[in-house]
This record gives C-alpha cells, sequence and structure tokens, in this order.
C-alpha cells in the first residue's frame, strides 16, 4: 500500500520502477482484515483518534507524527473513495466498527474482513493507469547498492543494477522472522535489513506487536482472526470455558493487544493448554458469514463452522513498530533513502500500534514520502556490504528468535540469542539466490530484535521484560 501510493504520488515527477520479489498484491496490505481507522463518524474527532493512538503507544509514540497521520486520514480516505476503493456502506452512509483501544466506532471495512485487499485494489488500478509508473514483479533486492539497489530476476537468474534518483523502501514487516506469524511468507524483513547494511538508521526494534488471536489448528496457517470478532462480541475463553480478560483488564477483550497476548499466555501456562478459544456463537453462522466471508470460510476449510463452536487461538508475530528510522517525509538518515509503511519508523506507533492505523499510516505516509522524493535532487550514494549468508536454517533462526525474542522476554535469553547468532559462521556468497537472500535478512533482524530488547531494561507496549516487569 505504501509503495502503491507513494508511486502514485511520484509519477507526475520520471520514470517510476515498482519492484516486488513476488507479484504486486502479495503483501500484508492484501491480507489486512481488520479495516483502516479515520475520525469521519459524526460522534467523531480527530483528536480522540489522536488521543487513543497516543494511549496505546505507551508514552513512545512521536506526537507530531500522530498528529499529522489522524489529521491527513479523512481526505486520504476521501481520495481512496474517489479511486475506485469501495467501503461498506448501509445505503448511502459508510458504516464504522470499533476495534481495541478505540474509543469510538471509527474503523472502515470493505467487503466484510477484505479491507486491504479492496485498497490494494484500488491503489493498483491508479497507479497502473499512469503511464509514467512500470511495474517488475518476480525480482528479488538483494542490497542497497552504489546509486541504487541490485537485484535478481528469479525466472532468469539475472542479476541487474537498478540505478535512481531516489529509492524507497516498501517492503512491509518482518513476522516471518518468527515461528508463529500471521504475516505472509513474503515478509522476512529485508527492507530494514538492507537499510542496516547499508548504514541507516534503525530504531524501535524491540517493539514487535504479536496479535493475540491466530487459527491454531494442526496443519493450517496461522490465519488471522480479526479483532473485528472481539468488536462484535467474540470472548476469549480458557479450557474451562471461562471468559478470562476481565481478570486482566479493565476494557476485557478489546484491552491493547499485548495486555491480550500476554493474558492468554499466562492462561495458557496457568491451564496447560496449547491455546484457549474465541467464541463468537452467540452471533450464529448467518451473522458471522455475511459480516466476516473471508474468515467464516476460511475456518469452514480447516473444519471449524464460528457460529457452532469457538476457534481455537494462539497469539502470533503480526506487526513492527520499530524499523528504518525516518522523519515526517520518509526521509532516512541516508541521503536518498525513503521508507514508509512497516519497514519505517516514524514514531507514530510508539511502543504498541493502535489497531487499524497500519493500512492508514501507509496511505498517508506513503504519500507523504512520494512527496519528498519529487524535491529530492541530491541522488543516492549507499554503501556497499558484502552479502554474507549464515550457516544456520530458516526454521532454526525462525526458532530462536520466537523462544528468545518473543512475547516474554529477560536478558539470559536475550543474552543467550545474542551468543548464539555471534558463534554462526557467515560465509560471502557472491550472488546467492533468493532462499539465501532471505536467510541472511532474518538473520540480521532477529540480531537487531535480540540486542535492542536487551537494550531497553523496562517493560512499556509491546516490549515485556520478565526481569523488568
Amino acid at each position: 500500500m505504501a509503495g502503491m501510493r507513494a508511486a502514485i504520488e511520484l509519477a507526475e515527477a520520471g520514470s517510476v520502477l515498482v519492484i516486488a520479489k513476488d507479484s504486486l498484491r502479495e503483501s500484508s496490505s492484501e491480507y489486512a482484515q481488520g479495516g483502516i481507522a479515520a475520525a469521519l463518524n459524526d460522534d467523531d474527532r480527530v483528536e480522540l483518534h489522536e488521543q487513543d493512538t497516543i494511549y496505546a503507544g505507551d508514552g513512545l509514540c512521536n506526537v507530531e507524527a500522530v498528529h499529522l497521520l489522524v489529521e491527513e486520514a479523512p481526505a486520504a480516505i476521501q481520495q481512496l473513495i474517489e479511486w475506485g476503493a469501495e467501503f461498506d456502506r448501509e445505503g448511502t452512509k459508510l458504516v464504522f466498527a470499533r476495534e481495541g483501544a478505540h474509543s469510538r466506532n471509527r474503523v472502515l471495512h470493505a467487503h466484510g474482513d477484505s479491507t486491504g485487499h479492496e485498497i490494494a485494489r484500488a491503489l493498483y488500478k491508479k497507479a497502473a493507469s499512469l503511464p509514467n509508473v512500470r511495474f517488475e514483479t518476480y525480482s528479488a533486492v538483494a542490497d542497497l547498492y552504489r546509486n541504487g539497489a541490485i537485484a535478481l530476476r528469479e525466472s532468469s537468474g539475472e542479476w541487474s543494477e537498478i540505478h535512481a534518483r531516489a529509492v524507497l523502501l516498501a517492503t512491509g514487516g518482518l513476522g516471518c522472522v518468527y515461528r508463529e506469524t500471521t504475516n505472509p511468507a513474503v515478509a522476512t524483513g529485508d527492507g530494514v535489513a538492507m537499510a542496516w547494511r547499508a548504514g541507516a538508521r534503525i530504531a524501535n526494534m524491540e517493539f514487535v506487536q504479536f496479535h493475540p488471536t491466530a487459527l491454531h489448528v494442526e496443519g493450517a496457517p496461522r490465519f488471522l482472526l480479526s479483532e473485528a470478532l472481539r468488536g462484535e462480541g467474540a470472548v476469549l475463553r480458557n479450557r474451562e470455558g471461562e471468559a478470562f480478560m476481565e481478570r486482566y483488564h479493565e476494557m476485557r477483550d478489546l484491552a491493547p493487544r499485548d495486555v491480550v497476548s500476554r493474558a492468554i499466555v499466562a492462561e495458557m501456562q496457568r491451564t496447560g493448554s496449547p491455546h484457549v478459544w474465541l467464541d463468537l456463537t452467540a452471533r450464529g453462522s448467518q451473522f458471522i458469514h455475511e459480516r466476516f466471508p473471508r474468515i467464516f470460510e476460511t475456518c469452514l476449510r480447516y473444519g471449524l463452522d464460528l457460529g457452532r463452536e469457538p476457534a481455537p487461538v494462539h497469539p502470533a508475530a503480526h506487526y513492527a513498530m520499530g524499523g528504518v528510522e525516518t522523519g515526517l517525509d520518509g526521509r532516512t538518515s541516508l541521503p536518498g533513502l525513503f521508507a514508509a509503511g512497516e519497514v519505517a519508523c516514524t514514531g507514530v506507533h510508539g511502543a504498541n500500534r493502535l489497531a487499524s492505523n497500519s493500512l492508514l499510516e501507509g496511505l498517508v505516509y506513503g504519500a507523504r514520502a512520494g512527496r519528498a522524493m519529487r524535491e529530492h535532487t541530491g541522488g543516492c550514494d549507499f554503501r556497499e556490504a558484502p552479502l554474507a549468508i549464515p550457516a544456520i536454517t530458516v526454521a532454526e533462526l525462525r526458532e530462536l528468535a520466537w523462544k528468545y525474542c518473543g512475547i516474554l522476554r529477560n536478558a539470559e535469553g536475550l543474552e543467550t540469542a545474542i551468543h548464539l547468532l555471534e558463534s554462526i559462521r557467515l560465509a560471502d556468497a557472491g550472488k546467492p539466490g533468493l532462499s539465501s537472500i532471505e536467510l541472511r535478512n532474518i538473520y540480521d533482524v532477529v540480531g537487531l530484535i535480540a540486542r535492542a530488547a536487551l537494550a531497553r531494561r523496562e517493560s512499556r507496549g509491546a516490549h515485556y521484560r520478565t526481569d523488568y516487569p
């Protein structure tokens, strides 16, 4: 979403290349179910959206970045509608839902639970209509390189240098550095790793949000069961069938995600269960099928009728608040390098992102980065870094991250993770294949998370230290 929005903004300034290591649509934006937040409802105000965002961020939000996000949100949504995005309505009126830690109904959905898919569709259609924008798919950027980047075209195995006046990283998240994640397979932290190797400043890597409710069925992917389910009355229950969230937070099932994730882990440990249950049976199958068609049908595929039985759920890595540090216009610490969306750290999310602000950030800050890139005249000159490949498997790295850098952390575990990472032999791979590129990126990102988490000797937002509670 951030990349497409920036490309639209850049089209009138020159030739724009959008490059993706998979299909253009394969990203976390595509799978975002929950919605997009904006103060457009009659009883809502921008100031309330700002307050809710800052509250969720647990004292670490960049207040100016938050103000810009919520202030520009209504116009950004209206522009999307003009470009053909179809949000859910009752008659002619937009429908607004409420999600965790929001004080008002301000979350827009599209086709029930396919909001990201619909927004991505509208943005791609707009970008593809612009003659100066071209697309290259199944090309993996291995690294930032001199005055641009170096990429591997996967179909032919050919390598090419891409020269650019400015480069935008819009590579999305890093959930796949963890064993359990709701993210698509492409979310391997590539942008953060490339920027770090090139010498860019990286910030807040310790703040990784674990979504409380990923489907936990043997043989099934960790499919996200949206927070909007709890917004419509779904209740978390332990193995005894008890609704337990009132013991952990006054907002119960709609508490901030970090609170809910830790509560689930506590209940699992207390009862010896591999998961808890998300119960929306009170609403019945017809309502769930109409309101959440994608979720309902996916669960049916794995033998679960959400209208008749609760779903087994378990927390999973979902969203990175940290990333490549940027200013308010997407500029990083390296001249000519910009970042937007989940790969960036504007400080807008602080220590914990408010639900449904992620799609909004991609939209607002993608546009802001695009406008800043239009004005950039200095070109770029990036440091070359050898792509040394670690002698370990992706599965082992993901297990290490989950065990030592997951929902509950402490110094002993984080020091163990860092020691294990430092003991792994690195070998210069020359021009590696895609799997080796991703392996190195995951290795670098896990190291950044572990060192940042060890340095922050407190618990705040999505970062929880059992030795500094």
